[in-house]
């Protein structure tokens, strides 16, 4: 780990991230009873804070779970304790530690707030020139994917299936039709027109994504939030992912067949140049 992201913050306390601990009983370790967020930051600036927030608050809210905490006052302290820069930020909050395991939710709970800082994750040279694989998967994860709770067994289980087909990632579909992928949103180019699923409880809506449409809908690009079938994604022209920590990365390998040519593509192209501009000018 990097000595830059040593310290991490826990229910009020700056420590040293080895030697934060929780409490065995926390709802978060028994049930997988929390939510969480990952925000990106570029320059010392948090990327699209007030969305990144909103849809924590939208996760505690469909959990029911109360939090009175200053988020926003929480990034810029992270930042400036962990020196700035590029990083990621990953905030967790559970519904803390009762006196005994129970299913039923207990009332006036102290939540738990946990946040900590990382490296962002530079591209590789190889996924920026050849593009990454994909492997469809049938999407098998509970009903409220809208929710960005920390009980992510499915989706580990979906990645871990798409690497043992030696593929970057996941790309999940249900009923014939494409959700996003097990750790990030979907777009397709067909006919011209970038496409992406229209959210939906069963998947998560994507500040990134949210942010590539905009880019694109600057460019000049026709982007329409409609539902895409296993079927089209395999004649798309282009296919790409995208989430906080990928941004926006092109798929030119989806179960073993070339998309498009096999290499990334010309629309990609202009849509990453524009979003690394973006990024750091938001």
């Amino acid at each position: 780990m990097s000595e830059q992201h040593q310290l991490c913050f826990l229910n009020g306390e700056m420590l040293a991230l080895s030697t934060a601990k929780v409490s065995v009983l926390d709802r978060s370790f028994l049930f997988g009873d929390g939510v969480y967020e990952v925000i990106p930051v570029y320059d010392g600036q948090p990327f699209v804070l007030d969305t990144h927030l909103q849809r924590l608050a939208n996760s505690l809210s469909a959990v029911r779970m109360p939090c009175d905490f200053d988020f926003a006052g929480l990034v810029t302290r992270l930042i400036e304790e962990n020196g700035g820069g590029d990083m990621a930020i990953y905030i967790q909050v559970s519904r803390g530690a009762p006196k005994e395991r129970n299913h039923l939710i207990p009332a006036d709970l102290e939540a738990t707030v946990f946040a900590m800082t990382q490296a962002f994750p530079a591209p590789s040279e190889r996924a920026m020139k050849t593009g990454i694989s994909a492997a469809i998967c049938e999407d098998f994860r509970w009903q409220r994917c809208n929710i960005k709770a920390t009980s992510l067994l499915a989706n580990v289980l979906l990645r871990q299936q798409a690497s043992d087909q030696d593929a970057d990632e996941a790309i999940l579909e249900r009923d014939g039709m494409i959700t996003e992928g097990s750790s990030s949103s979907v777009f397709a180019l067909i006919d011209g027109i970038l496409r992406t699923p229209e959210d939906a409880p069963i998947l998560l809506p994507g500040t990134t994504r949210d942010r590539v449409i905009d880019v694109a809908c600057d460019l000049g690009i026709e982007v329409v939030s409609r539902g895409i079938s296993k079927a089209e994604l395999y004649l798309a022209d282009e296919v790409w992912i995208s989430s906080a920590l990928r941004e926006v990365m092109p798929v030119t390998r989806l179960d073993g067949r070339a998309v498009g040519d096999g290499l990334p593509g010309p629309v990609w192209k202009k849509v990453y140049r524009a979003f690394q501009i973006a990024k750091r000018t938001c």
